[in-house]
Order: structure tokens, then C-alpha cells, then sequence
């Protein structure tokens, strides 16, 4: 792909017919008008053109990958700033990238970051350097974790406090609750785990055009269960809408698993059935195997996605047996400089709306750090 470029590739928004679900005789105006432009992508017509959204690390870019991570080695990875970590060629290409996040389709992925054999802290490192030229780092959990593991814990996804994350199990589409969300490949799984990626606004406008009815109800609350990861003074849920039209963007926050189970609090508003109905042709979008786009990421890759117009899903899978063999990704959770402007109610969630300065998750007792290892 072209990254001196980005800005001329553009994918628009195609008519074609979206699985089985049937169009509803509703001339109610939808909320706002369709969102034309990359960001409305449809993944079976990208999925043809994987040069356009996958750059290949060169030799150039890994040596000066090398020397930066060299130039850190004994260094706390969470101390480590931009100016720390120069990447003087790839750098102002991974600021374009950005542009493309924030500005176009919404997501990228690089492939070629040599991590098979290497100590966990040096694969670290480069991640975490190469994160800075994103954005910055915000906790991804109660803990504090700014680098997050994505690893089988051995957990049940039944527990109410357990973020899905943590196991083996799909993940379901969804958006984290920052700008953007980046994933460092360094195993595999023994089968599954598919990288799934949908574009909110193209759902957005499907909903509009086929159920105006039902996509008025998205963009009224919904209680979202906060899994036990409650700040101080708050809910152990938090009220939000799915869509959120707010100066001349529109932004998406989601996710139906724990909408789902905010169910478990009496005190928390319930849904009606006609809620409930929008939600199921929400996720019915969201899986359709024309609008998703399934990425194989292998060691080595890098995927950035931006939160506010794609929701993101990871397919189960079966682990090997052996634990150094098991399923594991790094992730970094980032508020981006020059990312649009979000609802004031985003505070709810994203604890501020500073741009530059918001998202993630801090509890009583949290304590940032990266850790090395899951815990």
C-alpha cells in the first residue's frame, strides 16, 4: 500500500442486499442522514483490495525499530515517550496512518514485526514505541494495565466479573472504550481466533434505509454492565446510547454481551422488546458475512482499529496445550491527538472528553503499569 497517499483512497457506500434480513415498509426519517465517504465500507468489497489497508514493514523500518528498542532496554516500558522511541522514516508514516484511522476507513494493519524467539520485553518495547506515534496509553482494566495481555486465563465468561478477553470464548463485536484500540500478534491458536471488523456507520446506514424504525431506538440509553470494574462514585453499569450524532460525527460505543447481562441489576433500566428487536438487527448486521471483514492475524502483525466507526469481534478458538505455545496479543488502548470531538455523556465511560486525553478504566486502588506477563 501507499501511505504517502492515504488520503485519495476512498471506498464509499455500496447498495447491495445484506443477507436475509427483510426491509421494513417504515417511511419514519431516520436520525440522520447516511454517512457517504471510507469510513462506510463494506468488508466483502475490501477484502479484495488487502494492499490498500496492509503495509509491510521494509527493512528500513525494522532496523530503525531495532535501534530504538536497544536504545530503551532497561527502561520501565510505561516511562518510555515518543522522543524516547525516534523512528525517523517510519514515524511520519505512521502519522499518516493515523490521519487514515481517524479520517478514512477507520483501520490498518501492518505485518512483518519480527517477535517468534524474541524475550517478551523486546517485543514489548517495539510495540509500546511504535503505539506512541499513535497516541497515548490509557488503562485497559481495574488494574491498571496499560499494556494489556489478550490470553486464555482459564476463565468463564459466565462470571459477570470476567471480561471476555480473558478466554477462549468469541468475543462478539463490540468497541473498547477508547480511540483506538491496537493488537500486537505474538501467537497463535492452535484453530479459530479470527480478527473480525465491521463498520459501525455502514451498519448505521442499512439500519436507516431498511429498519427506521428500530434505529431510532440506538440512539436512546442503555445500561451497560461495567463487569465489576466500577469507578468511584459510579454505577456498576453506565447509561449510554449506541450512536451518538454529535458535531457532525457519528460515533458508535457498543457492546451487547454486557448490555445484555446489565440485565442482572434490578435497579438498572430494562430494554423494551422493540429495543431488544433493534439490538438483534444491530448484531445481525454486524455478522453478516458481507459488511464484516475477517483478518488472520499471524505472529508479527499490528492491527490498529479505530473505535468510534468500527466494532471489532474475535472468533473462539481452541488453545494449544503447552503454555508457551498458547494464543497471546498485546494490546494498547490510546487516546489519539486530532480524534473528534465526542458527546459530553462519553464522560460516563471514557471518565473525560478531552481529546488527546481520555478513555480507559480507573477504579479505586487503580495503579498504571505494563505488566511483562497476563495477570
Amino acid at each position: 500500500m501507499d501511505w504517502h497517499d492515504v488520503h485519495n483512497i476512498h471506498t464509499g457506500h455500496a447498495n447491495r442486499q445484506y443477507g436475509n434480513l427483510a426491509v421494513m415498509a417504515d417511511h419514519q426519517n431516520p436520525p440522520r442522514s447516511l454517512i457517504e465517504g471510507p469510513s462506510a465500507w463494506i468488508g466483502a468489497d475490501i477484502a479484495r483490495r488487502p494492499e490498500e489497508w496492509t503495509y509491510h514493514l521494509s527493512a528500513a523500518d525494522l532496523a530503525e525499530i531495532e535501534a530504538a528498542t536497544a536504545a530503551c532496554r532497561g527502561r520501565d516500558i510505561a516511562s518510555i515517550a515518543r522522543d524516547d522511541f525516534p523512528l525517523p522514516g517510519l514515524g511520519p508514516l505512521l502519522e499518516r496512518m493515523r490521519g487514515e484511522l481517524l479520517n478514512g476507513r477507520g483501520f490498518v494493519l501492518l505485518r512483518g514485526l519480527p517477535v517468534e524467539g524474541r524475550p517478551i520485553v523486546e517485543s514489548a518495547t517495539a510495540w509500546w514505541g511504535i503505539g506512541t506515534y499513535i497516541g497515548s496509553a490509557r488503562s485497559q482494566n481495574a488494574k491498571g494495565h496499560v499494556l494489556g495481555h489478550v490470553r486464555d486465563l482459564g476463565l468463564a465468561t459466565e462470571d459477570p466479573n470476567v471480561r471476555t478477553y480473558q478466554t477462549t470464548a468469541r468475543q462478539h463485536f463490540h468497541t473498547d472504550s477508547c480511540d483506538v484500540v491496537g493488537l500486537l500478534c505474538l501467537k497463535t491458536a492452535k484453530s479459530g481466533g479470527l480478527s473480525s471488523l465491521v463498520s459501525s456507520n455502514t451498519i448505521y446506514n442499512v439500519m436507516a434505509e431498511r429498519h427506521p424504525d428500530l434505529v431510532w431506538r440506538l440512539f436512546q440509553p442503555f445500561a451497560t454492565d461495567r463487569r465489576g470494574e466500577v469507578p468511584e462514585g459510579k454505577k456498576p453499569w453506565f447509561d449510554l446510547p449506541v450512536f451518538h450524532d454529535y458535531q457532525g460525527y457519528l460515533s458508535a460505543i457498543y457492546s451487547g454481551t454486557y448490555i445484555r447481562s446489565a440485565l442482572r441489576f434490578p435497579e438498572a433500566p430494562h430494554p423494551a422488546a422493540e429495543d431488544f428487536a433493534a439490538l438483534d438487527v444491530f448484531d445481525q448486521l454486524a455478522e453478516d458475512k458481507d459488511l464484516r471483514l475477517d483478518i488472520t492475524l499471524r505472529p508479527g502483525d499490528i492491527q490498529f482499529v479505530h473505535n468510534h466507526t468500527i466494532l471489532h469481534d474475535r472468533t473462539s478458538f481452541v488453545d494449544w496445550p503447552e503454555p508457551e505455545r498458547k494464543r497471546h496479543l498485546l494490546r494498547l488502548w490510546l487516546a489519539v491527538p486530532g480524534a473528534r470531538p465526542l458527546p459530553p455523556v462519553y464522560a460516563e465511560r471514557y471518565g473525560s472528553i478531552e481529546i488527546g486525553d481520555r478513555g480507559g478504566i480507573i477504579c479505586p486502588g487503580t495503579k498504571l503499569h505494563a505488566p511483562l506477563e497476563p495477570v
